[in-house]
């Protein structure tokens, strides 16, 4: 069964997949926004673990499609640190295959700094699943693809190697994304810094711009009625048409040191944030013939709007998310409006965790393995159930698929029943 899932901003996500399944990072529509109803009235011992395996070091996500959950973290394989992307049986944890795709040594960032950073580093970027093949896009910028029921490679694309390539500190972080037959991603040098590839074979569709990537994943949406990915590069959003990356737009924002959150888009408007001094900002995106233009809503400079990789997700125009620059254990989840960055409450305690949307409910995994419940009102912060789901340093997005939570940390992975009956 094919599903062509209508999201809550109004585009429409052509990723073919079952219905239930979580085939991106963050979800079938890459907004962190479920599509299926979930159980979220657990009792006060939190919800039913169906399974709960070791894994070993990773920020990696989980996706799920077809019966297989698949991530990437670090495995010894004949001495060696490795990258491996792991498939395991959803309905069990029991692995079922386990493929290299890069070394699995890393350049500090994950595991660096003060007492409370630490607990373990890994690969950050999640695998994107579409059609029985597997898509890894590695620390290193090479692309990998996999068959789905065994881990067998098909392709690679290494971008440095192949279209001049040049990393970034604490190399690629970036998921790669799949929308209809193809597949886009960035790190390409001079005039193919953005790229489109037949999801298939890995052959170029299309290449252009002059861009230094970022450690944030794209995003695919219509906007006043033209698809575009729209990438956020150093020098701030750059939005391309998704059939050959023609220019649409671009809305500068400023750089230091990382951007890791994903651009969110409502209707019109545009958020994006960053850590590291630099904050929030929205722009209204206009069209005129086929001209378009991104106007300032605003631009908050300081850490009070600070997205440091947790992307926020939006409802009913205001956006849910960890707000904080190194706030480990303590960053709080805010809600703010959209259109002008006014905050509307904000709730200590969440750490550098992330959040999905279930519904009318916000699902947050705190950076310590504490699953949290709040009602996505601006009203005042509602709590409605907390549980003790994971050890270990947890820096993944949860992932909804089939009524079954899937959550792992630095150290473990669990699937948790939020099945509605």
């Amino acid at each position: 069964m094919k599903c062509y899932f209508l999201c809550a901003l109004g585009t429409v996500a052509t990723l073919t997949c079952n219905a239930g399944d979580w085939p991106a990072y963050r979800g079938p529509n890459g907004n962190g926004i479920a599509v299926e109803k979930a159980n979220l009235n657990w009792p006060a011992n939190g919800p039913k673990v169906l399974w709960k395996v070791p894994v070993k070091n990773g920020f990696s996500s989980f996706t799920i499609v077809d019966g297989k959950a698949f991530t990437q973290m670090n495995r010894d394989i004949e001495g060696a640190s490795r990258e491996v992307c792991v498939a395991l049986d959803a309905t069990t944890g029991k692995e079922l295959w386990a493929a290299p795709v890069g070394v699995g040594v890393y350049d500090g960032g994950g595991d660096s700094g003060a007492p409370e950073n630490k607990g373990g580093d890994g690969p950050r970027s999640t695998p994107t699943v579409s059609e029985g093949k597997v898509y890894v896009f590695n620390q290193l910028l090479v692309l990998h693809c996999l068959d789905a029921q065994t881990g067998k490679e098909l392709w690679t694309k290494d971008l440095i190697k192949e279209h001049a390539g040049h990393n970034i500190s604490w190399k690629n972080a970036a998921s790669p994304v799949v929308d209809n037959k193809l597949l886009f991603i960035a790190g390409g040098g001079p005039g193919e810094s953005l790229l489109a590839l037949n999801k298939e074979t890995g052959t170029v569709i299309w290449k252009g711009q002059n861009e230094t990537i970022t450690h944030a994943t794209p995003v695919v949406a219509d906007i006043l009625g033209v698809r575009q990915v729209i990438f956020f590069a150093k020098s701030g959003l750059v939005s391309v048409a998704e059939k050959d990356g023609a220019l649409l737009w671009r809305f500068p924002f400023r750089f230091s040191t990382s951007t890791a959150a994903s651009p969110v888009v409502e209707g019109d408007i545009v958020y994006c944030s960053a850590a590291y001094g630099i904050g929030g900002g929205a722009c209204k995106i206009a069209k005129e013939g086929d001209h378009f233009a991104a106007t300032e809503l605003y631009k908050v400079a300081d850490n009070k709007l600070a997205n440091h990789w947790s992307t926020p997700v939006v409802k009913d125009g205001y956006l849910y998310g960890i707000y904080s620059h190194k706030q480990y254990g303590t960053a709080p989840l805010k809600c703010v409006e959209l259109a002008t960055g006014q905050i509307k409450w904000s709730q200590p305690g969440f750490g550098q965790g992330n959040v999905i949307l279930v519904g009318n409910q916000i699902l947050a995994l705190t950076d310590d393995g504490q699953l949290v419940t709040v009602r996505a009102t601006p009203t005042a912060y509602e709590e409605t159930a907390r549980a003790k789901v994971l050890h270990g340093k947890c820096w993944t997005t949860p992932a909804l698929s089939n009524g079954k939570l899937y959550v792992r940390s630095t150290q473990e992975a669990a699937c948790l029943d939020l099945a509605t009956n």
